[in-house]
C-alpha cells in the first residue's frame, strides 16, 4: 500500500488526536534499528489499540500492517502479526470462542455518522465537553470502531492463510490464532490440517484454531488431530486431544482422553504466541465439556 494510497490520516482519530503520525510510525516498522520499531510498536499499540480499545484510525491501521507482513524482508514480522491481532480484536479475549461477530458488534448498527461525530466532538474538540451529551451512544461508538477494525482484517483473512505455511514458525504460530476468529475463511480447516508438524508451536496454535471451528471434524482434520496425539511435542499432543474433545465428543478416542488427564494430573504448563488461555486452561475447559 502506497503512502499515495493512504487515507487523509489527519482527518482520522486515534485515542490521542490526529492520527497524522500514523504513517511514520508504520514506516518504521521496516526499521533496521530494533530501538526504532519497538518504539513505533509502541507508539502504534497506544494509539490504534489504547487499552484494548479500538477507535476510528485503527481500521485504517489494518491493511499497512497486513502489507508489512506479507513482505519478506519486513524485520520482525510475528510482532507486526502480534499487533495486527491486537488491533482486529481489541480487547476480545479467547474465552469467547467461537466468536460470532454478528452477535459482539450488534450496536454498532444504531450509530450513524452523527452519532460518531458527536463523540469525537467532546473527545477531542470541544473546548468545554459535555460527556453526559453523548453518553447514551458512546459505547455504541466504540463498538461501532471495534467492529470496523475487526471487518477490515475479515478482508485480508485469505493473506492470513498463506501465513500458515510462512517460513518462520513464529508467524504460522500467530496467524493460526488470529484464524480462529475468522471460521467462515473458505479452506480454513483444510488449511489449519495441513500445518507441518515439524513446526511446534504453530502446529500447536493450529490444533487450537481446529477446536473452535464448528460441526464435527472433516476425516483431513480427524487425521492432522490423530496423528497430534502421538507426537512427541506435548503442546502438540495436548492441543490436538483438545481439539477432539471439543470437535468429536460423542466419539472420542481413548488416546485423546488419556492425553487430557495426563496432561490435568501433570498440570501441564505454558501459554501458546496469540492465545490468551493457558494450555492448562484449554485442558480444563476440554475436561469440563466432557464432563469430567
Amino acid at each position: 500500500m502506497s503512502s499515495s494510497s493512504w487515507p487523509d490520516w489527519a482527518c482520522l482519530h486515534h485515542a490521542y488526536g490526529s492520527a497524522e503520525d500514523v504513517p511514520g510510525q508504520l514506516a518504521a516498522l521496516s526499521s533496521a534499528d530494533p530501538v526504532v520499531r519497538g518504539a513505533a510498536v509502541s507508539a502504534l499499540t497506544g494509539n490504534v489499540y489504547h487499552q484494548g480499545t479500538q477507535w476510528p484510525a485503527s481500521a485504517h491501521v489494518v491493511t499497512p500492517l497486513v502489507l508489512l507482513a506479507d513482505t519478506p524482508t519486513t524485520p520482525d514480522r510475528a510482532t507486526v502479526v502480534h499487533l495486527l491481532h491486537a488491533v482486529a480484536l481489541g480487547d476480545l479475549r479467547d474465552d469467547v470462542l467461537p466468536f460470532d461477530p454478528a452477535r459482539a458488534f450488534a450496536d454498532a448498527e444504531r450509530v450513524g455518522p452523527s452519532d460518531e461525530a458527536a463523540v469525537l466532538g467532546v473527545l477531542f474538540e470541544d473546548d468545554n465537553p459535555d460527556l453526559d451529551s453523548v453518553a447514551d451512544v458512546a459505547d455504541a461508538v466504540a463498538v461501532r470502531w471495534a467492529a470496523d477494525a475487526y471487518r477490515a482484517a475479515e478482508r485480508h483473512a485469505p493473506s492470513f492463510l498463506t501465513w500458515l505455511r510462512d517460513p518462520e514458525p513464529a508467524v504460522a504460530t500467530r496467524a493460526a490464532a488470529l484464524l480462529a476468529w475468522f471460521p467462515e475463511v473458505p479452506g480454513l480447516a483444510a488449511a489449519l490440517a495441513g500445518v507441518g508438524f515439524d513446526t511446534g508451536p504453530a502446529r500447536a496454535s493450529a490444533n487450537l484454531a481446529l477446536a473452535f471451528l464448528p460441526g464435527p471434524p472433516s476425516s483431513g482434520e480427524l487425521a492432522a488431530l490423530t496423528a497430534g496425539l502421538a507426537s512427541t511435542d506435548e503442546a502438540v499432543r495436548v492441543t490436538a486431544a483438545v481439539a477432539v474433545a471439543r470437535r468429536q465428543t460423542t466419539a472420542l478416542p481413548d488416546e485423546a482422553l488419556t492425553v487430557l488427564v495426563h496432561a490435568d494430573d501433570d498440570e501441564v504448563a505454558g501459554v501458546l504466541p496469540g492465545w490468551d488461555r493457558s494450555l492448562r486452561g484449554h485442558v480444563a475447559l476440554a475436561l469440563r465439556r466432557l464432563a469430567l
